[in-house]
Formats: C-alpha cells, structure tokens, sequence
C-alpha cells in the first residue's frame, strides 16, 4: 500500500482517494478506489489488517496494517472495522 491520491473538492474536502495496491497472487498492480478496501482494527497489531478483493484475479487480499497505513485508510475514508476482544 502506498500514499492515497488526493481529489479535493472546493470545500477542503477529499471526493476521491485512490490508493495504490498489489496483489501478493497474481503480481498484479492496480489502484484502488476507498470504497474496495476494507480496515479491521484489533487490539494488537496481529489483529490490525486492511483487505479487498484482486480487480486482475479476483484473489481476497489481507495485508497487515500498521500506524502508517491505518492513518492513510481512515483519512481516505476507507470503511472501518474495530474489533473487540472476548475476554
């Protein structure tokens, strides 16, 4: 995953990011709209994942996610997942 790209609308406001991706299956490269990643939150960076689905192979993808990139996802408004421990 790499640094979103940007579209500012006149209000300050992001209308799209556009993140870029890779699939660890088929190699491919693709960038990806906030919309076709998903965020999942846990209590340990074990827990803390990002996935979408491969646009070239249809492959689920699940990277792990850290600070960076948990930044980078909700200020790109990806949807978001927090995950509670059963103690």
């Amino acid at each position: 995953m790499s640094e979103g790209t940007h579209t500012v609308t006149p209000g300050g406001n992001p209308a799209s990011v556009i993140f870029k991706a890779a699939c660890p299956d088929c190699r491919g490269r693709f960038e990806l709209a906030a919309g076709a990643l998903r965020l999942a939150i846990g209590a340990s960076h074990r827990t803390t994942f990002y996935s979408f689905t491969c646009p070239d192979c249809g492959s689920a993808v699940r990277k792990p996610a850290g600070e960076r990139i948990v930044e980078l996802l909700t200020g790109g408004g990806v949807r978001t997942l927090r995950l509670h421990s059963t103690v």
